[in-house]
């Protein structure tokens, strides 16, 4: 008899990445985004971004001591709220409104249901949608960048209002879309940025290309099957590349298998295509991906593998 077998419970395979690695590595992807901020709305957009992750880290440790909780803010998972939340947000967003958007993102909806891992959606993401419908003066108006602005005009529409009111005219070109020339939230402007943050989280294995791919694509195949909709706009506009990159791939509130990750996806692509084409609202990558979020634990079990020898 073999006296160095040990039995114990699963995980049986371990790895030496940390909650704080994964978060320190989606830090380091969104700085491409952080820097392209500065240069299109100039140093308020870093200010800002620094307030909201001050306020994500606080609301985090003073819920946490009043629950009497291990405080876990070394993890870096608040900063990483706090930080999306503002690359969501305008750079004239009054700060008073990015505080309660940071309590309802790290207090209501990831602390009261347990805390990280535990959340049933994404704190960022319900926290703008929260903000837009609570705020809807403030979040949709939309500063211009620093470069298109003069002395009378300091704001203006983004691409997709523009097409929801037909000033087709007036729209950018796709290369000034692609690299954040024109009006639009901190984060969502330059799809360059975010490609290059996109890589980099490829390249560490941080996330999976199945949910992006599959909700970019979604949204490009079905703006080419409906008449007079553009396709290269549709994946160009909006936060759609911040929405799939960063946060429709949270691993807490998305599909657990690869198959799975390409159902939330192409459900994120159509809701989104639905809300932007007939909806009210000219996006819908935020509405999309919460409304996602919620089906995820019902994707996951359809999805789950079965174990050699179980039940059918």
């Amino acid at each position: 008899m073999n006296n160095n077998l040990i039995a114990s419970v699963s995980p049986h395979i371990r790895s030496n990445t940390t909650t704080a690695v994964i978060m320190r590595d989606v830090i380091i992807a969104l700085v491409p985004a952080v820097v392209a901020s500065c240069i299109i709305f100039g140093f308020k957009a870093l200010l800002v971004e620094a307030f909201s992750i001050v306020c994500a880290v606080l609301w985090e440790a003073l819920f946490q001591k009043i629950c009497k909780k291990p405080t876990t803010v070394g993890d870096l998972s608040a900063v990483v709220t706090g930080l999306l939340l503002a690359l969501n947000c305008n750079v004239d967003i009054p700060l008073w409104q990015l505080a309660f958007g940071n309590l309802v993102a790290i207090v209501m909806v990831k602390g009261l249901f347990g805390g990280l891992g535990k959340n049933f959606a994404n704190p960022a993401i319900t926290a703008r949608v929260v903000m837009l419908i609570a705020f809807s003066g403030t979040m949709t108006t939309w500063t211009l960048p620093k470069m298109l602005q003069t002395a009378d005009v300091t704001t203006g529409a983004t691409p997709l209002t523009m097409v929801a009111k037909g000033m087709t005219d007036e729209l950018p070109s796709y290369t000034d879309m692609f690299l954040g020339l024109h009006g639009g939230c901190l984060g969502e402007t330059s799809t360059l940025a975010l490609l290059i943050g996109f890589v980099y989280l490829l390249a560490r294995k941080v996330i999976t290309w199945h949910t992006p791919v599959a909700f970019v694509g979604t949204v490009f195949i079905l703006s080419a099957i409906i008449p007079g909709v553009d396709p290269v706009f549709e994946i160009l506009a909006g936060g759609l590349f911040l929405g799939a990159v960063f946060m429709a791939t949270d691993y807490a509130t998305t599909p657990s298998t690869n198959s799975g990750r390409i159902i939330f996806g192409i459900g994120c692509g159509l809701i989104t295509i639905l809300i932007r084409v007939w909806g009210n609202y000219p996006e819908g990558v935020s509405f999309s991906i919460l409304l996602m979020n919620i089906l995820t634990p019902f994707i996951s079990k359809w999805t789950r593998t079965k174990p050699l020898g179980g039940v059918k």
